[in-house]
Order: C-alpha cells, then sequence, then structure tokens
C-alpha cells in the first residue's frame, strides 16, 4: 500500500519513473487509455515491477483508473486530488497551511480584477445573493455557507477556468481555517467586507477591487488572531 511518504515524492517530483509516468498520462489526457504493462515498461525502460508500482499509486491518488481487462485509463485532475497531493506536499516540506494563505489571496486578488473587467452579471447576481443571506442571518453556519458561495461566485465570475480549478484545490486545503471560525462573533464587519467586494466588481475599478479584496483578508486575519487570542485565554486561566 502507497504511504504518505510515497505519495508526497509523487507529489514533490523526486521520483523519475513517476515523472516519466505523468507525462505520459499528460499527454493521453483524461479517457486516455495506458499502454500495457509490457509495453510501457520496455518505452521507458523501467522494471515491470517499478512500474507497477507507480502505476498502483497513481491509482491510489484517483488520477489512473483500471478497469478489468479493458486496461488502464486516464481519469484526470480533479480539484480535490490535487488538494491531496498538496497537503502531502506540505507534509514533507517546511511549509504549513497557514502559508497557503497567501496563495488564495493572490488568487483571489486576480479573480476579482477579471471578475470587473468580465462582468459576468450572473454570476454578480450570484455574489449579491449570497451577500443578502449573510444580511439576513445571524447563524455561524448559515453565515459560513453564504461565504463559501460568495467566494464561489467571484471565482466563477472571474471565468478563468485555471483561477477556479486552483481555488477548488486550495478550498479544500483551507476549509480547516473558516470552518474554526465563529463568524456570527464579528457578522457586521463580515458583511460589510463583502459588499465591500461585491460593490468594487460592479464598478470595475482596479484600485476599488483590489482594497476590497485586501480589507476583507485584514478582517479575516483579524478575526483569527482575535479567536485565538480567546482560546488561549481559558486555558491560561486554567493553570
Amino acid at each position: 500500500m502507497a504511504t504518505a511518504d510515497d505519495h508526497a515524492e509523487i507529489a514533490l517530483g523526486k521520483d523519475p519513473i513517476t515523472r516519466a509516468l505523468v507525462r505520459r498520462v499528460t499527454q493521453l489526457g483524461p479517457g486516455g487509455r495506458l499502454a500495457s504493462e509490457r509495453e510501457l515498461s520496455e518505452e521507458l525502460s523501467v522494471s515491470r515491477t517499478a512500474l507497477r508500482d507507480r502505476v498502483a499509486k497513481l491509482e491510489s491518488m484517483g488520477i489512473l483508473e483500471r478497469r478489468g481487462r479493458l486496461g488502464t485509463f486516464v481519469v484526470g485532475l480533479r480539484p480535490e486530488t490535487v488538494s491531496d497531493v498538496l497537503m502531502l506536499g506540505l507534509m514533507a516540506s517546511d511549509l504549513t497551511i497557514e502559508s497557503m494563505v497567501t496563495v488564495r489571496i493572490a488568487l483571489e486578488r486576480q479573480a476579482a480584477l477579471e471578475a470587473a473587467a468580465r462582468t459576468d452579471h450572473v454570476n454578480i447576481a450570484h455574489m449579491a445573493v449570497a451577500v443578502d443571506a449573510m444580511d439576513s442571518s445571524d447563524d455561524g453556519e448559515a453565515l459560513r455557507r453564504a461565504d463559501i458561495s460568495f467566494h464561489q461566485a467571484l471565482f466563477n465570475a472571474s471565468g478563468s477556468q485555471a483561477l477556479k480549478f486552483f481555488s477548488q484545490v486550495l478550498a479544500q486545503v483551507l476549509s480547516e481555517t473558516i470552518q474554526s471560525l465563529e463568524l456570527s462573533e464579528d457578522r457586521e464587519t463580515m458583511r460589510t467586507v463583502h459588499r465591500q467586494i461585491l460593490d468594487a466588481v460592479r464598478s470595475g475599478d482596479r484600485d476599488s477591487v483590489l482594497k476590497s479584496i485586501d480589507n476583507h483578508f485584514e478582517w479575516l486575519d483579524e478575526l483569527i488572531a482575535d479567536q485565538s487570542q480567546q482560546a488561549r485565554e481559558p486555558a491560561a486561566n486554567g493553570l
């Protein structure tokens, strides 16, 4: 069975056999059928045992799928699959989940800029619905769902398939950050910063868009810091 270290090695691109196999998978694309084990081992100049091991690892990650006598097929990269690999890569490096927040900020800034330039009325309307949902509820779980819907609509409004894909990858990795927050404790600011983004995207003004995104993440950073402090205080008092 493939271990976390095995998967992390794949994620970090350290294994030459895996790299060669991934190149072939990329060439085939989703739905493509791998050559037979014998043919592929000869083509890549590797032993059948080594090849079988790498194929099994890619299967366990959902990239390849064995379909009985029909052969092994490329499933293609899905956000949840890449997210698992990314998490394993983080575990095998000096990176932390917190360090990935800056990547999300960069992606979201770009998504907001592209959304403002495109003016996708349908997805902007979805953003507005999410903000209205924030306005109409004080329940933490309802606010969390509205927050997720808002940011999904923002990335969809960008029209960029790459931005949407990587936002889904990071959403899986960073989900614990938002899950642990009591959004209802600062719901008024939450409503304000999301409406600022909505208004900025509607206006199409680049400076307003960037400022509104920065305001959003400054609020999120402060909320995380405040609630982390509150969590530490009871523990300290109990000593």
